[in-house]
């Protein structure tokens, strides 16, 4: 019999749960469905097994877990999360892992034990599924916490000002509410995985005695729950462990005369069990330039078949320096240990001067400080002073429905005069001009949840992607086709010049003929003597993007975080408070449920 046709008179449910239960099943797909029926299957065994069907035992009721709260940017700090989630359960405790955009702040107050794992982005900010939460902590409604036991830990990019800035914020928040810290914060930069298991030990031998005291008091029982969730699928390759995948195509789109050189890169995934939904990243791992390792090598009177060790691997410096090692993107550890290691006076210096250290590292690359600074130093002391090689990561520009078992990227190079010569982005600059049709590229998938369309396909979309932040929309599109959604598109792109620089051109024009594309808005910033951006456009057509998300429109913006994102929030404040008659508090207001809802969404850079 279907939950549909049943009656309260055929189950032991009364009318109002009978109602709720087919209300609640009419909003999942199977597969939740089925991990729902899963879990209420073992808790009802757990409850039988107890003796104490029918009625939820108090004592274990008042046990409060570990709760792990996790904001990720790019999936590092949900990993985290997820590994400590992993150890605490292998040592018999009680947790809730939580994203902290699902997270209900007034929750807080039933907090005894909470474990942070957030990363930094931009200036400072905190990621997209943290915003609310870290704005909660420093309002007039967060709650007393104290008694509380936290733990936090901040993934970040020292090669950045804001270094690690959200941890900072959400640890200095819980502490002064009351919370007490069991474990020293761990601000780790981009190498922080070992750091991280022993920051997880750490925590979780502090926080373990009272939780098993608790336990044992209230007589919980710890039973593990599969957590499978809709279309997810763990892949044998990670970020630890990637796909050795083939180049086929890298095809620039940006005209001879254009002032951007971006490239379509198509990748093989033929082999692997790699999958992955519109909105997601790839990982790409690059291989340095070969000359200018060479240059270093010579420059500092270095073997490059001398042999060096890097974690428990032993390989030549040549290759170390090649395959594993970061020497494009500065940041000053580097600084810091290149100078001990060379006894070089003028760079010790500079590494005590936070400030001036910065501005250095901002205008050069550790090929450029190597070159300008040469000193006498060991192949290992070389290899020290280095951090590994972290993987680039690009939205993907490709739906699976339409490529299968392909990934298309959207790439543009990183280019820049400095010192005479042209510099070129570590992994940019491999593919757009090192690697060739059939070139071997290291590669990962890497989920982001928090930039999806809509499960719904009846529901309308605007989609804002200047530039290469028209990567994802590029596969909204191709996914909408394939599901013959019958929600409206609706696309705003720009970038300085139409006959230079209109990515994708061709294929958008198909989309606006066959009607998957309803509308689309272009701003080609240098065309006209006043700059046009996506952001003007956006005005211009205020009254229907307000009507548009009336009727339940989703708004997604990819692309630079710094400036266009800023921007187009702006312009939505101004339209909510045009349209709406709001004020800027009420329309920041507006915005902020439609991102709690998952109706403003952004990956941005």
């Amino acid at each position: 019999m279907l939950l549909s046709q049943l009656s309260a008179a055929a189950s032991p449910l009364t009318q109002e749960q009978l109602q709720k239960l087919q209300g609640l099943v009419a909003e999942l797909n199977p597969i939740q469905q089925a991990w729902v029926s899963g879990y209420l299957a073992a808790n009802a065994n757990t409850a039988a097994l107890a003796g104490t069907l029918g009625q939820a035992p108090a004592a274990a009721a008042e046990v409060a877990p570990l709760t792990i709260l996790y904001g990720s940017q790019t999936g590092n700090a949900k990993g985290v999360a997820a590994q400590l989630e992993s150890a605490a359960k292998a040592r018999g405790l009680q947790t809730k892992l939580v994203n902290m955009a699902d997270y209900k702040p007034a929750a807080l107050k039933k907090e005894q034990f909470i474990a942070v794992a957030v990363s930094t982005y931009g200036e400072g900010e905190p990621p997209e599924d943290a915003e609310t939460l870290h704005a909660f902590l420093a309002g007039k409604k967060a709650p007393k916490l104290d008694g509380v036991k936290i733990a936090v830990l901040g993934l970040g990019d020292s090669s950045y000002e804001f270094f690690c800035q959200t941890a900072i914020d959400f640890e200095e928040r819980l502490q002064k509410l009351g919370a007490e810290s069991v474990v020293a914060r761990a601000d780790l930069d981009v190498d922080y995985e070992d750091q991280a298991t022993a920051w997880i030990d750490s925590a979780l031998d502090a926080f373990e005695p009272a939780l098993k005291a608790q336990q044992a008091e209230g007589g919980a029982n710890v039973v593990a729950m599969p957590l499978a969730t809709a279309g997810a699928h763990a892949s044998q390759y990670t970020k630890q462990s990637p796909f050795s995948a083939e180049i086929s195509v890298v095809q620039k789109i940006t005209g001879r005369n254009s002032t951007k050189d971006v490239r379509h890169v198509e990748i093989s995934l033929e082999g692997s069990d790699i999958q992955y939904q519109p909105g997601d990243s790839l990982g790409v791992f690059f291989l340095n330039d070969e000359q200018r390792v060479d240059e270093v090598i010579g420059l500092l009177g270095l073997e490059g078949d001398s042999e060096v060790t890097l974690g428990s691997e032993t390989l030549t410096l040549r290759t170390a320096l090649i395959e594993k090692l970061e020497l494009t993107q500065s940041y000053p550890g580097f600084v810091e240990k290149y100078a001990a290691a060379t006894n070089n006076a003028e760079l010790s210096t500079l590494a005590g001067d936070k400030a001036a250290l910065r501005e250095y590292i901002e205008a050069r690359q550790i090929f450029d400080i190597i070159k300008q600074q040469p000193g006498t130093l060991s192949a290992q002391a070389l290899v020290d002073s280095c951090r590994k090689i972290q993987p680039r990561l690009y939205s993907i520009a490709s739906s699976q429905a339409e490529v299968e078992e392909e990934v298309h990227l959207t790439v543009g190079l990183v280019e820049f005069e400095a010192f005479g010569e042209t510099h070129q982005g570590g992994c940019s600059g491999f593919l757009a001009h090192r690697v060739e049709e059939g070139t071997q590229v290291k590669v990962f998938s890497e989920h982001n949840d928090n930039f999806r369309l809509p499960a719904d396909d009846n529901t309308p979309v605007i989609m804002v992607g200047p530039g290469t932040g028209i990567a994802p929309f590029r596969a909204f599109l191709q996914e909408r086709e394939a599901r013959d959604a019958e929600g409206d598109n609706w696309l705003f792109f720009g970038n300085p010049h139409f006959t230079q620089d209109f990515l994708y051109q061709v294929e958008l024009q198909k989309y606006v003929k066959s009607g998957v594309l309803n509308r689309i808005d272009l701003a080609f910033s240098r065309d006209q003597a006043e700059k046009i951006y996506v952001q003007d456009r956006l005005r211009e057509k205020g009254q229907d993007v307000y009507t548009w998300l009336q009727n339940g429109a989703h708004f997604y913006v990819c692309g630079d975080a710094s400036r266009m994102a800023k921007d187009v929030h702006q312009a939505l404040v101004d339209i909510v408070k045009q349209y709406a008659g709001k004020s800027d508090e009420e329309a920041e207001e507006y915005l902020k449920e439609l991102r709690s809802a998952g109706r403003y969404q952004k990956d941005v850079y």
